[in-house]
């Protein structure tokens, strides 16, 4: 120690950093804890839960693949899918016609649910982060509702004989221009309580933005009765695709998404915290909370536009993830995109076989597997709710 220097300064004093070393107690003040005392900071992503994430992952394709109306042997699906590496050849054993059926049909659904699931999932994790609330979904801010509601007047629209839901991006693009639409109209509701507001106020006029777009939804399908069960058949969920397209319609979104709320999880851990310590750490909460906000918003309305409404992913997959690899996220929001894609491309193997050969939609699974769960979280969430 030199004489004359202030204790303050041995820590550099250099003024706010946000750094890892910083973050303390992350779990104040929001719920969940930081599941440490002492004031330790949370730990991040440790090695053998990503290697967990990344080996759910493969075992989902796998099984996503191999299960349907005509299985195939598991283990010569992966050395298959191991060939469509350049420079690996490998004899599966299989005909030309599965390996048709792997790469033309099962393959692409496959990998459409990891990415759908992903999303859902990395955006249920950051929403709850923002919010901190361990009920908030990608559906929060109307999502949903909008979705619902374009899709609907699309296909209200096209008529008896369908002719403009059978452009190719004619559905996927009504619900993503839907999607965003209800998001923009939250933000606008959401911007009457000034800019001190809570997030709560966010969360309140995603539900007036969402009741008042489901009430035109369902004035839309009482005027068009004739399309009732092609709607429904969207709202419902499916992973339905016959090839690539939708697969490459959410690709260059998912990465975006991904990109900049990976990019900003540490910010999470600091909004834990609360505004006013936030703001001494060198964060701006509110332009924090607004660009993750809008990124998740982003990778939902890209998910919702090619499965249609699949609920309760948002919930189960970030809050297990919560439970089992802790508070952090730093580790939640990279978990639940893997976790959350191999739990959908799972869900969608049941709902392929549950009841074959008939197909049960993937968003009536995830609401008998997320409706118990929802309330089991409701349960140990009410000190935070109150």
């Amino acid at each position: 120690m030199v004489a004359g220097v202030p204790s303050s300064a041995k820590s550099g004093n250099r003024g706010p950093l946000l750094t890892p070393r910083r973050l303390r107690r992350p779990g104040r003040g929001g719920f969940g804890g930081g599941g440490r005392s002492g004031g330790a900071r949370p730990a991040g992503l440790r090695l053998p839960w990503l290697a967990a994430g990344i080996a759910a992952v493969l075992v989902a394709l796998v099984a996503g693949v191999s299960f349907g109306p005509v299985s195939l042997p598991p283990g010569s699906v992966a050395l298959e899918l191991l060939n469509l590496i350049p420079g690996v050849r490998l004899d599966s054993g299989l005909t030309e016609r599965e390996i048709a059926i792997i790469t033309e049909l099962r393959l692409p659904r496959a990998v459409l649910g990891l990415l759908v699931g992903g999303l859902l999932a990395l955006a249920g994790g950051c929403y709850q982060g923002v919010f901190r609330n361990p009920l908030a979904d990608p559906y929060l801010l109307g999502v949903a509702a909008g979705a619902g509601l374009a899709v609907t007047a699309v296909i209200a629209l096209g008529g008896a004989d369908g002719a403009l839901t059978r452009l190719p991006f004619a559905v996927p693009l009504a619900a993503f221009v839907g999607s965003l639409g209800a998001v923009a109209m939250t933000y606008l509701l959401g911007a009457a309580g000034g800019r001190d507001r809570s997030p709560a106020t966010l969360i309140l006029a995603g539900v007036a933005v969402s009741a008042v777009l489901s009430a035109g939804q369902t004035f839309v399908l009482q005027r068009n009765s004739d399309n009732i069960q092609q709607v429904y058949s969207w709202l419902l969920g499916r992973l339905a695709t016959a090839g690539w397209h939708d697969v490459l319609l959410v690709l260059p979104y998912f990465v975006l998404t991904a990109v900049v709320v990976l990019l900003h999880r540490r910010e999470l851990d600091v909004l834990a915290l609360g505004d006013d310590e936030a703001s001494s750490l060198g964060l701006h909460p509110q332009r924090s909370r607004y660009l993750l906000v809008a990124a998740a918003s982003l990778g939902t309305a890209a998910a919702v536009s090619a499965s249609g409404l699949i609920g309760f992913v948002g919930i189960i997959v970030p809050h297990t993830v919560r439970l089992l690899a802790g508070s952090s996220y730093r580790a939640i929001l990279p978990l639940s995109m893997l976790f959350g894609g191999a739990f959908l491309a799972l869900t969608d193997v049941i709902a392929r076989t549950a009841a074959a050969p008939a197909e049960v939609p993937i968003g009536v699974v995830t609401a008998l597997l997320g409706g118990p769960f929802f309330v089991l979280v409701l349960r140990t969430a009410r000190r935070v709710l109150t």
